[in-house]
């Protein structure tokens, strides 16, 4: 057990110092800001969707290891997926973090790397940290310029 924590570590310190996808998007086409009051974190997510189709994806943003790897995976995951995909994605990765028990591998299929996070469901305070990125990726997607928590 001490290793997967040490790998689940190891993973959100990476993102965290060396997020991806962490720049302007030209020619955005939709754009939205996320705020979290309860602990500061904020995300300002700017995609190009082009015939249906994530084909760039950037944020700009502060927050905590948790926030930050969450955009910074998110990022990765959703580039090149269509828009209904990437919302699929979204009440995957919500069901996950939220869920009373462990996900199983059907409920967690297509979010890659994110499953690292599925341990914050047993930090309420946390589980707003992981889903600010994918919260301001759905009002972005429905071409909503702020999400709040």
């Amino acid at each position: 057990m001490s290793d997967i924590r040490d790998l689940y570590q190891q993973v959100i310190f990476d993102h965290y110092r060396r997020p991806h996808n962490h720049h302007d998007v030209d020619h955005a086409s939709h754009t939205a800001e996320g705020y979290n009051p309860l602990c500061g974190d904020r995300v300002k997510l700017a995609l190009r969707v082009e015939d249906g189709i994530v084909t760039e994806v950037g944020f700009d943003g502060e927050g905590c290891a948790i926030a930050t790897a969450s955009v910074s995976m998110m990022t990765d995951l959703i580039k090149g997926k269509t828009v209904a995909e990437a919302e699929q994605l979204i009440q995957r990765f919500q069901r996950m973090v939220t869920s009373d028990h462990a996900p199983a591998q059907s409920d967690t299929e297509g979010l890659g790397k994110t499953t690292i996070l599925a341990g914050v469901r047993e930090f309420p305070a946390r589980v707003k940290c992981a889903m600010l990125a994918w919260r301001t990726l759905s009002a972005a997607l429905q071409h909503k310029e702020h999400y709040e928590e």
